[in-house]
């Protein structure tokens, strides 16, 4: 028996299905005896997974584990276990396993870490310790070697094809408890339609896991899925966690043109300069079944920073303006998301791309903007180079991750930069208040009527002559109306 567990990502919203070990799980389904456990879902995990390995004599526990809220439950829950249970064999999988495998195993408590897309590889890894083998060939896997105790890691597995992958077993999990209400339905539900990104921006930790490779189904067959979702489990609203949705024209029109008679909202990620070369019957095609907004990484206002991103040349400001131009024609609402204090001088670049924001902003008024702090991810790119230059290392155990300053770092909301100043930290903060407040988030369905009023009437000066020092006021309102920023209240 193993067990597949998916630690709390977050206590403030409805939690959103666990596709990833959906993945796993439908691998497995008439090979092997699983229990699939949701922390969102489990008032007390730790309790929930040691009687699980008392009762059902579980002898293998697989976590998936992002950074942030997963990472910091997962470590001292994996400790304990471990204490508890010398002979449970724990898996980690997920980006932060992939990204930095060498500070999982230098615990004891976590045995084998299989990296990247790895439900093929994790399978493999099962076989092997059933019949008694030592595992240590598996593509993927980064273990401990049993004599001398060094870390090992081979490389990643090729990435598998979704469209030959089994459907996920939604049966084995409650799917009524992660239909939640979001800006597009009321009953809103995620899926996964393709791996990873055929392009290589320097900043971002899928380049790593990919290579610039991207596989996806069969738009039949993630219609198929979005119709299965909705008869059987009555979703009216869909979420693509893809990477990229939308890499292929073809592909996004015939998936739209299939799923027009669902009548459901849907969302997903996509690319600014691939979108632009979308031509217009797709674009109807797309506003007509019923895509809702597409979530963007415009990155920054600073051409040069883009062209240090690796973004330079096939994205550009000038596109930007251009993509929140013409989704406003169409009805759809572009998500855009900024990477704010950027090396070497993160004042600059953030006044740069404040600027550039309320370009957007008069452009498109509707645009939802997500800024977020440059965090390094290990990659060879520019970025990367230049923060290992100022100074900057990550943590190389796990007890150091989850310490209070690291764990900001892990939700990209961090002070451990060595480039960063506290006046530039505070002037971000100062800027995306006033700015969610002068144009408050869509993607909040409880922000209707007078809250949204008020934010908008309060702010507006503010807004107008570029004051955004110390607004306290706005803050003090936002705390009144609990307001979520895109990025937490959203998706």
């Amino acid at each position: 028996m193993l067990v597949l567990y998916n630690p709390p990502s977050s206590a403030q919203r409805k939690p959103v299905l666990p596709m990833s070990l959906l993945a796993l799980a439908a691998l497995l389904e008439g090979e092997e005896e699983y229990l699939l456990i949701d922390g969102n879902l489990e008032p007390s995990p730790l309790e929930t997974l040691d009687l699980a390995v008392r009762q059902a004599g579980a002898d293998i526990l697989a976590v998936t584990v992002m950074p942030g809220p997963q990472l910091n439950h997962a470590v001292p829950l994996c400790k304990r276990l471990k204490e508890l249970h010398p002979h449970l064999r724990i898996v980690w999988g997920g980006y932060f396993p992939t990204q930095h495998y060498d500070a999982c195993l230098s615990s004891d408590y976590v045995d084998y870490v299989v990296r990247g897309h790895g439900e093929e590889s994790f399978l493999s890894l099962v076989r092997a310790l059933r019949q008694g083998e030592a595992p240590v060939t598996l593509p993927g896997l980064a273990y401990r070697h049993t004599g001398t105790g060094e870390i090992c890691c081979n490389p990643l597995a090729a990435i598998p094809d979704p469209d030959c992958m089994p459907d996920f077993p939604y049966h084995r999990v409650e799917m009524h408890r992660y239909l939640r209400p979001t800006f597009m339905g009321k009953r809103t539900v995620a899926h996964h339609s393709s791996y990873g990104c055929p392009f290589s921006c320097s900043f971002c930790a899928v380049e790593n896991m990919t290579s610039g490779r991207w596989l996806a189904q069969s738009a039949a067959r993630t219609a198929s899925v979005a119709g299965q979702l909705v008869s059987q489990y009555g979703a009216d609203s869909l979420e693509f966690y893809d990477n990229n949705f939308f890499v292929h024209e073809g592909r996004s029109a015939e998936y739209a043109e299939r799923i027009k008679g669902l009548g459901i909202g849907w969302w997903g990620e996509g690319r600014i300069d691939t979108l632009l070369g979308y031509s217009e019957p797709t674009w109807v095609a797309m506003r007509d079944s019923g895509l809702k907004m597409v979530f963007m990484g415009a990155e920054s206002g600073s051409e040069e920073t883009l062209s240090r991103m690796n973004k330079g040349g096939t994205a550009s400001t000038e596109k930007t303006l251009a993509i929140a131009g013409k989704m406003a024609s169409y009805g759809i609402v572009p998500e855009f998301s900024f990477v704010v204090g950027n090396p070497p001088d993160p004042n600059a670049d953030l006044q740069q791309t404040m600027r550039f924001i309320r370009q957007v902003k008069a452009v498109n008024p509707a645009s939802e903007i997500v800024l977020y702090s440059y965090t390094p991810v290990p990659t060879s790119g520019e970025l990367f180079q230049q923060a290992l230059a100022e100074g900057f290392r990550f943590p190389t155990t796990l007890d150091e991750w989850v310490s209070p300053e690291w764990q900001q770092f892990s939700l990209r909301r961090s002070a451990r930069v060595p480039w960063m100043r506290d006046s530039v930290r505070q002037r971000i903060r100062d800027f995306e208040r006033v700015l969610n407040a002068r144009y408050p988030t869509v993607t909040d369905p409880r922000l209707q009527g007078w809250p949204r009023r008020l934010l908008q009437a309060a702010s507006m000066g503010r807004y107008q002559l570029g004051l955004y020092r110390y607004p306290l006021e706005l803050r003090a309102i936002q705390r009144l109306l609990n307001y979520q920023r895109p990025e937490t209240s959203g998706f």
